[in-house]
């Protein structure tokens, strides 16, 4: 009985360990039915045109999304022997799930008492939360997951002169490195 609890007791305290360690999506390939949060797919649509997608975990902020797929985008690019590439269509989604925390007892039931506060009217009190006048709160966390998408054309050469959409990979990849975090 007792090794049951000390066991119970160690599997709780590493599952709260491993749960407050989470970081944020490191660079990597989204590797589909696995339990890794996210990461970085390509799919070819012409021999220079790729639909590029970058997937964040909810520790992962927008701004790190966006810059993990245009690097990939650059990467892919100098990968398949092209200079430069161009985004047709790109697009950042936010995902927000909210979940209640009913407590220790589930949502709308946990030991409390009414009385009658005299001046004051029926009150409650709850030995969980102790607050009187607040007694039926539900603690609500929402997170939010970023997923960021765009079609890519690719060009060899120098890129094309006065199209703000086209950006050199060499530059892009030389650029955002210092910001990029792999997996350890």
């Amino acid at each position: 009985m007792r090794r049951s609890i000390l066991s119970l007791a160690v599997v709780i305290g590493l599952g709260a360990a491993l749960s407050a360690c989470e970081t944020a999506t490191p660079y990597q390939p989204l590797t589909p039915g696995s339990a890794q949060a996210g990461g970085y797919s390509e799919t070819k649509i012409e021999a220079n045109r790729f639909k590029v997608t970058f997937k964040g975990n909810g520790m992962t902020s927008r701004a790190t999304v966006e810059n993990y797929l245009l690097y990939h985008a650059a990467e892919l690019t100098l990968a398949q022997g092209y200079d430069w590439f161009e985004t047709v269509n790109r697009v950042t989604d936010k995902h927000v799930e909210t979940f209640g925390d009913p407590g220790p007892y589930g949502f709308g039931w946990r030991p409390s008492w009414r009385y009658y506060g005299r001046g004051y009217g029926w009150r409650h009190w709850d030995p969980i939360w102790g607050d009187p006048f607040w007694g039926d709160d539900v603690d609500l966390t929402t997170i939010e997951r970023y997923e960021a998408e765009a079609e890519i054309v690719m060009g060899h050469g120098p890129k094309p002169e006065g199209d703000k959409a086209a950006l050199d990979a060499h530059q892009v990849v030389a650029n955002l490195a210092s910001k990029i975090v792999r997996p350890q």
